[in-house]
């Protein structure tokens, strides 16, 4: 009897132990943090992260927003001055000049959707527009996706994204046309674009 009470314990306190969570375990759905519209802020790779992410509601003409237009604007000059983010110094250019990069683009969404960008103008997620840390703002790039070829015309007008590796922020829209929404980030070719007309 004391045996067979033994062994029932035994099997209790075994299924137990099988349905106890693993601590550290990541969210689902949390592979990592976009760049911040205008906060410094570390990330953990592609994707979004916490309540960033997608709208709640996307529109279904994505793929018919038309890219920027380039034209000639006034810079913001307060986005000229050198600056300083999570211990690094960046020097912004003070002129729209030619730029050539590559590098891995990220994208943010909602949590920055309504607020201002560095620019002082209010984030889009649905526009074509885009975050540097050095470019001059506002001023138009376009962007390359190097692995399927897509590119897209975006209009700089933030900061960021302030993370090792990643050269570029792109909005909602932009992410989605060239493709990488899902992933969260991947490899481009970033290259200005000089507005044909008078300069400034």
């Amino acid at each position: 009897m004391n045996r067979l009470a033994l062994i029932f314990l035994s099997a209790l306190l075994f299924a137990g132990c099988g349905s106890i969570p693993k601590s550290g375990s990541p969210e689902p759905g949390t592979p990592g943090e976009p760049a911040p519209s205008s906060k410094p802020s570390p990330k953990k790779g592609g994707g979004y992260y916490q309540d960033d992410g997608p709208a709640d509601e996307i529109p279904a003409n994505l793929e018919d927003i038309p890219d920027a237009q380039p034209i000639w604007e006034p810079l913001h000059k307060p986005a000229t001055r050198p600056y300083e983010v999570l211990g690094r110094q960046y020097a912004p250019h003070t002129s729209v000049r030619p730029y050539k990069a590559r590098g891995i683009a990220s994208w943010y969404g909602k949590k920055f959707h309504g607020k201002k960008t560095s620019t002082g103008e209010t984030y889009d997620m649905f526009a074509m527009t885009a975050a540097h840390t050095i470019l001059a703002l506002p001023s138009y790039v376009r962007v390359t996706h190097l692995r399927n070829g897509k590119s897209v015309v975006v209009r700089v007008n933030d900061r960021g994204p302030f993370h090792a590796g990643r050269i570029i922020d792109l909005s909602y829209v932009a992410a989605h046309k060239l493709g990488i929404i899902h992933s969260g980030s991947s490899e481009v070719e970033v290259e200005a674009i000089i507005p044909s007309g008078s300069a400034q």
